[in-house]
């Protein structure tokens, strides 16, 4: 799992991407397969696998994270919204480059999945 991800070619600029936020450490964009009508993906700059990966060293890189999507989800309006990391591949995650996907504008059933 330590190939290149379509997240490297995005914050290359190889990619493009619909971008809502970015700063040194994190960039936020609208995912292309949205769940909900608001769907961003919240990503650091520095490449971390998942939080299997994540030390304490780690820990005012995660803040920051959580920190821009909260503010993310307010720029969009949302109340109430959900946060998810995908963690491993039986977890979910497709793309093995941490990311938070911000969701919301609907109403968001428990459990998910």
């Amino acid at each position: 799992m330590t190939g290149t991800t379509i997240f490297d070619s995005i914050l290359k600029g190889e990619i493009p991407c619909d971008e809502v936020y970015s700063d040194e450490h994190c960039l936020a964009f609208r995912d292309i397969q949205p769940q909900a009508p608001v769907h961003i993906l919240v990503i650091p700059r520095t490449r971390l696998i998942n939080l299997n990966y994540a030390e304490l060293e780690d820990k005012e890189l995660l803040g920051h994270l959580l920190i821009i999507a909260a503010r993310v989800a307010k720029q969009e309006s949302l109340e109430n919204w959900r946060a998810v990391i995908n963690n491993g591949d039986k977890a979910g995650q497709t793309v093995f480059h941490l990311h938070i996907h911000v969701i919301g504008g609907r109403n968001l059933a428990w459990p998910p999945g």
